[in-house]
């Protein structure tokens, strides 16, 4: 038989985790997560036979935007057994965005998110979970909770001079991301997207070492490649990891950096015009066959990637010719 989890039983459970901590009286208990706003902290929310007291909204770092806070992503407590999960309600958000002459019109798609979620459950380099609907239908996903840094943290705080770095500690990186790639050929194999590619969308997994996707909910239309949003997003990270960061152009312009006269318009990262993706014109060391993978990611870019497939096969070249296979 089921077991009813009433008012009174997770007020129980709150107890048994947290004794004297928290009034669990007072706890507000909600089976409808539609208006997200409503789910604040201390607030229990039961899915099926399951209970999650939730804890702070989750805040993340986008293009300057530092501890912008997700309403809709609830960090929390899984009452049951008491580990951390994430909590992703029902957000609808919509925008179009430009990659050269390339539209695309990109949206959230929770029921996009859970299909992953189920395609890749034993695969080490997603995150995992599962989704259930609350009593109003809303897809919610719970998500277990990856303890470790975003790869874009990971590397900035490496503390060595850029040709040590790329010498000593990007081939190792340069192998881990590899693993990304293919997992995401992996998805793109059974025809879905990861949607929102981006540095800090790469969990290192302090546990396992594993460098994990996470957050699959953006969705895309284009008309011509389904896939190539998500390449243009492999690409940026490449010429991150390569970079050591961003290479700007505005501090290259304040450094007077002496290779300032040779960069061009085409040098540009096609996405973000401020960063030089030609990385071989800053550090000449970085090698030839790499640096012509990044300027597939260039203004002046005459071919694109349109698989992952084509992307591996240069950078399994790349590898093999400098002896790192």
């Amino acid at each position: 038989m089921k077991k009813l989890l009433n008012h009174d039983s997770v007020c129980r459970m709150i107890r048994c985790w947290f004794p004297g901590r928290i009034d669990a009286s007072t706890v507000r208990v909600h089976t409808d997560t539609s208006d997200f706003f409503r789910v604040d902290y201390d607030d229990v929310v039961v899915l099926g036979e399951k209970a999650y007291l939730i804890r702070h909204n989750a805040r993340e770092g986008r293009f300057g935007l530092d501890d912008e806070e997700k309403f809709w992503v609830k960090s929390a407590f899984d009452l049951q057994d008491g580990s951390r999960k994430i909590i992703k309600l029902v957000f609808h958000e919509r925008f179009t965005t430009r990659i050269g002459d390339i539209e695309f019109e990109c949206f959230r798609s929770p029921k996009k998110e859970a299909r992953i979620l189920d395609l890749v459950q034993n695969h080490q380099n997603f995150m995992h979970g599962y989704w259930i609907t609350d009593e109003k239908g809303n897809i919610v996903r719970v998500l277990d909770f990856i303890y470790g840094k975003p790869l874009s943290t990971m590397v900035e705080d490496i503390r060595l001079d850029h040709e040590t770095y790329f010498n000593l500690r990007f081939p190792e990186i340069m192998d881990q991301f590899i693993e990304c790639i293919r997992a995401i050929r992996f998805i793109h194999g059974h025809e879905e997207k990861h949607g929102d590619i981006r540095r800090d969308h790469i969990i290192v997994d302090r546990e396992s070492g594993n460098y994990r996707w996470i957050d699959y909910d953006f969705n895309y239309r284009q008309r011509e490649n389904i896939y190539s949003y998500d390449l243009f997003g492999l690409g940026n990270i490449l010429i991150f990891l390569v970079g050591k960061g961003d290479v700007l152009l505005p501090n290259l312009i304040r450094e007077k950096h002496s290779a300032l006269h040779r960069i061009r318009s085409e040098d540009e990262n096609i996405v973000f015009h401020n960063r030089v993706a030609n990385l071989r014109k800053i550090y000449p060391y970085i090698p030839e066959r790499l640096n012509r993978i990044l300027l597939h990611f260039s203004k002046g870019a005459n071919r694109f990637y349109e698989t992952t497939d084509q992307l591996l096969e240069d950078l399994d070249e790349y590898r093999s010719f400098n002896g790192l296979n």
